[in-house]
């Protein structure tokens, strides 16, 4: 089994209540405002990933939904996406009480998240 699942999906917004009410009336997702002073929105969809609705003022386009794929090691993995023609976006960054994330585009210019959890350090 992969040590890398899809582990969160972002989905832009021009106005989170917007759309945490669409998707919870679409799909019956739960929502979460417990980061609304972040500018963030969170959903959980019950069974697989969950995600966030972070606002187009920042710095995301309508159409930048983006997987965070779980890693061990987001240096290694960004190194890795690097040597087959990727290219580093957002160096690792620390989620305060989370985590770390960063950011790499892909041969193609899709980016692509990786997280790793706290929880995860040492795995």
């Amino acid at each position: 089994m992969s040590r890398h699942p899809i582990v969160w999906v972002e989905i832009p917004s021009a106005d989170r209540g917007e759309s945490a009410i669409f998707y919870e009336q679409l799909f019956g997702w739960q929502i979460d405002n417990s980061m609304d002073s972040l500018n963030y929105t969170m959903f959980s969809a019950g069974s697989g990933p969950g995600g966030g609705f972070p606002e187009l003022a920042d710095g995301f386009e309508a159409g930048d939904v983006m997987i965070l794929v779980a890693t061990p090691d987001i240096d290694a993995s960004l190194d890795t996406a690097q040597s087959l023609g990727g290219k580093t976006v957002v160096p690792r960054t620390e989620i305060p009480g989370n985590g770390w994330y960063a950011v790499f585009e892909d041969p193609t210019g899709n980016n692509i998240g990786l997280f790793t959890g706290i929880e995860d350090v040492g795995d």
